[in-house]
């Protein structure tokens, strides 16, 4: 039973890891200008 919780506990990991990298990328590469411009200065 334990393998079975610590199966679906990857599973959720994998999947929250692609829907915040498909949704959030965004805001990663604004903050990556963002950063990079600051440091330019």
């Amino acid at each position: 039973m334990g393998w079975f919780i610590f199966l679906l506990l990857a599973v959720a990991v994998v999947v929250a890891f692609f829907w915040a990298k498909k949704h959030f990328r965004r805001e990663i590469e604004r903050t990556k200008r963002i950063t990079r411009a600051n440091r330019n200065e």
